[in-house]
């Protein structure tokens, strides 16, 4: 057996800790598929599809606009058939993501993903430019290729109906490329039409409004990778939706946390959509029904996102409790233990190694609760340029104490001026530490005013 030979036949669970009203919720573990996510389904089946029709040959390249997991699916089907790949990913996916298809092999051109359809730096429109640019290429393009809801239409269906022993009554899905809805919803027309097609959608996707009203309006944003569009992917058939749920980033994140904290499934961003408008859904019902929906990849993914409690806090996600002092613009509190810092007595190689570490550029120095110093890497820089064997020497001896310090009672307005002349203000209660307030945190706590 392969690698590829291990996709699909997913484990069904149940979903017990959550509140899904008089209905039973199901979620299918998509995250086991060994490249992480349910698009290992259709990157098979698409590839597989465009050799037997002679669209890709040995040694070609694969060209795809991705928001992430089809790519690292067709990553790894291109590990596994020789072929060369060049992904279009916007900008606002995960490092994780990147990391995972780079060391994949595959070639990463980013893009921007504040710009839609027609505009010359909209990812889907690179792709195709990159295709005409490229000897050899086959551009898959999941949003109108066929055997993207041909894979879901003869797996992922006849699997969840066998699982659910023919018993079933709703299946949730959300549309990035539109294959798993479209494809579901042919087998179970065919198979079991009483299932109910529930459609979960981000709140700025045009998708739920257009199934409400019929007609396209004006995308907004949303933070969810992997689900809502700006417009209707040609294979996209929404016809046989009967329920539609609008969802938001904070209901989303809440959920994906909560089905971990609370189930043990650690889902990705997208999951957390849909496991939020299946248990409203179930929860709206006024009989006990049985409800399907999908882990659609794994939380791993989004570590350093909606997993990541200042991420979080700094998205607005995670209300802090105000204090209404300056407290309130500090993103990490030494309290919270968020605060990476060095003692006087520390050698440069700790200091050095704290800076790699956390990817930071400057370390409070302390005593205790008291800030005694700053180090940053041009001290460190100055100290063992031409004389390495200073890595040895004492943080204490090459520190900076000319510190900006001020009272978690100073006005706002006195801080601007601190952080426009290089300055990062470190504040204080009496002669305690509470952490640094950086540009970005002072940006933050601005965005988070606005509503």
């Amino acid at each position: 057996m392969n690698i590829l030979e291990r996709i699909g036949n997913t484990a069904l669970v149940e979903v017990t800790r959550l509140d899904a009203g008089p209905c039973r919720l199901f979620v299918k573990l998509e995250n086991e598929n060994p490249g992480g996510s349910i698009k290992d389904r259709i990157a098979l089946a698409m590839v597989e599809s465009a050799e037997r029709e002679g669209k890709l040959r040995p040694g070609g390249t694969l060209i795809e606009a991705t928001a992430g997991n089809t790519g690292l699916a067709l990553a790894l089907v291109a590990v596994r058939k020789g072929y060369r790949l060049r992904l279009v990913i916007p900008d606002k996916m995960s490092q994780e993501k990147i990391f995972h298809l780079k060391a994949l092999g595959a070639e990463v051109v980013m893009t921007r993903s504040d710009v839609g359809r027609g505009h010359p730096e909209y990812y889907q429109d690179v792709a195709e430019r990159l295709e005409r640019e490229t000897p050899g290429s086959f551009y898959v393009n999941q949003f109108a290729n066929p055997a993207n809801p041909t894979a879901h239409e003869e797996g992922t269906g006849p699997e969840i109906w066998r699982q659910m022993d023919g018993e079933l009554d709703a299946v949730v899905c959300g549309v990035g490329s539109g294959g798993t809805l479209t494809g579901l919803s042919r087998f179970f027309g065919r198979v079991a039409p009483e299932v109910n097609m529930v459609l979960a959608d981000p709140a700025g996707s045009v998708l739920a409004d257009y199934v409400r009203t019929g007609t396209l309006g004006r995308a907004g944003s949303w933070l969810v990778e992997g689900i809502g569009e700006d417009f209707i992917p040609l294979i996209c058939d929404l016809s046989r939706v009967r329920h539609v749920y609008t969802i938001t980033d904070a209901e989303s994140f809440a959920t994906a946390r909560a089905l971990l904290r609370q189930e043990g499934i650690f889902p990705g961003s997208s999951s957390g959509t849909l496991v939020a408008a299946a248990l409203q859904y179930c929860r709206g019902r006024s009989r006990p029904e049985r409800v399907v929906t999908f882990v659609c990849d794994s939380g791993n993914k989004y570590l350093s996102k909606m997993y990541n409690e200042y991420w979080m806090i700094d998205q607005g996600f995670i209300e802090r409790e105000p204090h209404g002092d300056l407290r309130d613009l500090i993103s990490r509190l030494y309290a919270d233990r968020a605060v990476i810092t060095v003692g006087a007595g520390d050698t440069l190689l700790t200091a050095y190694g704290r800076f790699k570490l956390y990817d930071i550029s400057q370390l409070p120095v302390l005593e205790g609760e008291r800030i005694v110093g700053i180090i940053d890497e041009s001290d460190l820089l100055l100290a063992v340029y031409g004389h390495e064997e200073r890595f040895q020497d004492r943080v204490g001896s090459v520190m900076s104490t000319r510190l900006e310090t001020v009272q978690i009672v100073t006005p706002l307005a006195e801080v601007l001026p601190l952080l426009e002349s290089g300055m990062v203000p470190i504040v204080c209660e009496g002669d305690r530490f509470l952490g640094l307030i950086t540009r970005i945190d002072l940006i933050n706590y601005l965005r988070r005013g606005v509503h």
